[in-house]
């Protein structure tokens, strides 16, 4: 649909960078992605596939050991136990040395100022807001329907299930988005 002209952009909450390995070319990343991390001192991000090579350089028994038996979590990452006794080195900023964290919000944190308007200067160039796979729980999603909205910008929602935004809706469709995005896209192509 971008590439038909027919979508601005997307306004996303996954993490996983999905969106530009289909083609999405404008993506705001609302609660930003786990390609990178992102220092808690400086803000310097450097790309996660390089912190992991850091990480495998300063403990290289840990390759053939631990890394390799991990199980993979439902995110992606893995759960490990790393040794209490100091063994285990934790690479710091290449900037300053701080501490680094995956570039994403967590729960408890407030999406970065940027992101929110990065996001809602796409929304003030939009005709329609469509919101897809989304229950909308979380306000960081939620507050651009309200801002559509009060700018008397239809609304359309594509869901499994009921989701906060709802209400302000002017369609909504209750169906799985492997079926409904190819046919929505397909009427794009055809107009």
């Amino acid at each position: 649909m971008e590439h038909a002209g027919a979508l601005r952009g997307v306004i996303t909450q996954n993490v996983d960078r999905l969106h530009q390995a289909a083609g999405s070319r404008n993506v705001v990343e609302l609660h930003g992605t786990l390609a990178e991390v992102v220092c808690l001192d400086c803000a310097a991000r450097e790309p996660r596939q390089d912190m992991q090579g850091r990480i495998l350089a300063l403990n290289p028994g840990w390759a053939q050991g631990p890394f390799r038996e991990a199980a993979e979590l439902p995110d992606g990452d893995a759960s490990i136990d790393v040794p209490s006794d100091g063994s285990f080195q934790i690479p710091g900023c290449l900037r300053c040395g701080g501490v680094l964290k995956p570039d994403v919000v967590f729960f408890g944190e407030n999406v970065p100022r940027t992101r929110v308007e990065q996001a809602l200067f796409l929304l003030s160039g939009a005709e329609v807001l469509l919101v897809v796979g989304s229950s909308l729980t979380v306000y960081s999603g939620y507050r651009f329907v309200v801002q559509a909205s009060q700018e008397s910008k239809p609304i359309a929602i594509i869901n499994i299930g009921p989701s906060r935004g709802d209400p302000l809706a002017a369609v909504r469709v209750e169906a799985a988005l492997g079926e409904a995005l190819p046919l929505l896209a397909s009427m794009i192509d055809h107009s």
